[in-house]
């Protein structure tokens, strides 16, 4: 009897081993299992978070196209033309932005030969990876407006941020100095302009590798860029489906055919070198040169009622480029009378005002047709600057408004044809929503 008390207790004994045993596993599991659940909730965070950074910092590296080579599509330098591209994701896959890099012009020796050591003129000396901002982020808060993907009015009332954020993005690089329109070998200087020959085989790459079946394109472009825009809109659109909307943005483009302070046209002059060194002419809109000579057509106020796509003219009208380069150019400001006005507007004098006011006149007069068209859009603001599209400060954050509107939402309305957009500011100083530049 005692042996079988003992051999019932020593059972016992063991049962209750195996359930503490067994109550210690589960309880191990399940801290286990929180301490798991949170890491993999911290990991969702950080790739949240990195995907947050990623949208809004993304570097987005060059495409050398080495191809183009073959058919004489080189930068000044003979090294071949480049270009940037981040792809469309969703509803985006199948919409384009093409954006023409800006960066000025050559008109001499000099000039040209300075510029084959710098971006402008040699794809050997442009940058490896370039953060896309304003138009050109993938940032969804930068780009305003309801996608039409959205069945929803009502998310698509919530998600205002959803234009071009996720469209597939171009950056076609600028290495010709001609705005993309030059075609020529200069034997002297031993430099090419083939600005529409790169244009030419990037666009045709780009059709390649799926714009061919694009359902939407914004062309668009910030000064020289912003004139190239112009220049090549209507080429673009013959290259693109009929059913495919097609628009065009020129921003600081507008350029001016205007008197400097000495009574010349030192722009018109520039531009009349560029125009010949660089063999630009055929390229040029024929509804503008069959009745002008090429020089004024290298001027958008003598193109831009010729062009049959849709194009938004967004420009600053007191543009600090043509300000300094146009009209108060050192070769033109021989007293130095301007040199503080010019980089310092509340340095300028009546007179100077009076002048600048003038300047702002001829733009808007530069536009009364074009803006007669119900399919064109403006954005002049009275603001100090040169280019609002490609940061995003002046885009869409803390953007210049008119009409209660900024511009990322002004180009936005007009491309989904949400709204009419002909904006044009009153004169300085009454805007006091303007990033002012000088």
């Amino acid at each position: 009897m005692a042996t079988m008390e003992r051999i019932g207790i020593t059972k016992l004994r063991h049962h209750l081993l195996l359930l503490v045993v067994l109550l210690l596993v589960v309880a191990a599991a399940g801290g286990v299992g929180s301490v798991q659940a949170a890491e993999e909730d911290e990991m969702s965070g950080r790739r949240r978070r990195s995907r947050r950074r990623r949208a809004a910092d993304v570097m987005v590296p060059i495409t050398i196209l080495n191809s183009a080579v073959d058919k004489g599509a080189v930068c000044m330098d003979g090294t071949p033309p480049a270009y940037h591209l981040d792809p469309g994701s969703g509803g985006g896959n199948r919409s384009w932005v093409v954006n023409l890099e800006g960066g000025g012009w050559c008109n001499n020796a000099r000039t040209c030969r300075f510029r084959t050591a710098s971006r402008h003129g040699s794809s050997d000396h442009m940058e490896r990876r370039i953060a896309f901002t304003g138009i050109m982020s993938s940032a969804a808060a930068d780009n305003p407006g309801p996608s039409p993907s959205i069945p929803s009015p009502l998310l698509r009332r919530r998600s205002r941020s959803i234009n071009f954020h996720s469209w597939n993005r171009v950056k076609i690089r600028y290495c010709d100095s001609g705005s993309f329109a030059g075609d020529a070998f200069d034997e002297g200087l031993k430099l090419q302009f083939r600005g529409q020959r790169i244009w030419g085989a990037v666009i045709q790459h780009l059709l390649d590798v799926g714009m061919a079946s694009a359902e939407h394109v914004l062309l668009t472009g910030c000064s020289a860029g912003g004139l190239a825009a112009i220049l090549h809109c209507d080429q673009l659109r013959a290259l693109l489906p009929a059913a495919a909307t097609v628009k065009c943005l020129s921003d600081g483009g507008l350029f001016l055919d205007a008197v400097d302070v000495a009574g010349g046209r030192s722009l018109r002059s520039y531009y009349g070198d560029v125009v010949g060194l660089q063999a630009v002419a055929p390229n040029l809109p024929e509804t503008c040169t069959d009745h002008l000579d090429a020089t004024s057509c290298f001027f958008p106020q003598n193109i831009i009622d010729g062009i049959k796509t849709p194009i938004f003219l967004l420009n600053a009208a007191y543009d600090v480029w043509q300000i300094e380069q146009s009209l108060a150019p050192n070769a033109a400001d021989t007293s130095g009378t301007w040199r503080v006005c010019k980089f310092n507007r509340s340095a300028c004098n009546a007179s100077q005002l009076q002048f600048l006011q003038g300047f702002r006149d001829q733009m808007v007069a530069a536009v009364r047709v074009f803006s007669e068209s119900r399919s064109n859009g403006l954005f002049i603001n009275s603001c100090f600057a040169h280019c609002q599209s490609e940061l995003t400060a002046t885009w869409n954050g803390g953007s210049p408004a008119l009409q209660n509107k900024g511009i990322a939402k002004s180009v936005g309305d007009w491309y989904f044809g949400r709204a009419e957009v002909k904006a044009i500011d009153c004169p300085y100083p009454c805007d006091k929503t303007c990033h002012n530049i000088i």
